[in-house]
């Protein structure tokens, strides 16, 4: 009983394992060392409750739950942030395409958003939420997700500040 539990989790984490990573990617803005870290406590968690999980219609959608508060929880500990430069210290020799540079430049400006309004975007846009199942997912409330998700957006749209037009036209 209790291997045939393991292999069904083996294959849920084999399985969801790259979606969360994405997923903390962009919440974690760009930080693929950190995302990695959230992705590990995620799914530890979820192995902790495993066995509970028939309890749980969606493991996909609960698994998400967890990694956003996992960010959150992250966010909230932190007594010492690290200050990211503005400058990058190594550029490529030649231009990788606009592609990378569109990439950086918009989790740059998604790093530079609070966690929960990062949370709520990468729930909303990038998992594509209902602001029902953001509100769940936040314990908060759907009014406030709708306030939260237009207040970052003109965040975001501050913080790049006419710069995606450059990249996408040129």
């Amino acid at each position: 009983m209790r291997s045939a539990a393991t292999d069904a989790y083996r294959e849920f984490a084999a399985a969801r394992a790259g979606h969360l990573f994405r997923s903390a990617c962009l919440l974690a803005g760009g930080d693929t060392h950190l995302a990695e870290d959230l992705v590990q406590e995620t799914l530890g968690r979820m192995y902790v409750v495993w066995g509970r999980m028939g309890k749980v219609d969606n493991p996909a959608g609960y698994a998400q739950t967890v990694l956003v508060r996992t960010f959150l929880t992250h966010q909230r500990r932190r007594s010492s942030r690290e200050r990211p430069s503005a400058e990058l210290p190594d550029r490529p020799a030649h231009d990788s395409g606009g592609d990378a540079t569109l990439r950086v430049t918009l989790l740059t400006a998604l790093a530079a958003l609070g966690p929960k309004d990062r949370a709520v975007l990468v729930l909303r846009y990038w998992e594509d939420h209902s602001v029902e199942e953001t509100a769940a997912a936040l314990q908060s409330t759907p009014g406030a997700v709708r306030t939260r998700s237009a207040r970052a957006l003109a965040r975001l749209r501050h913080e790049l500040d006419g710069s995606l037009v450059d990249l996408v036209t040129g």
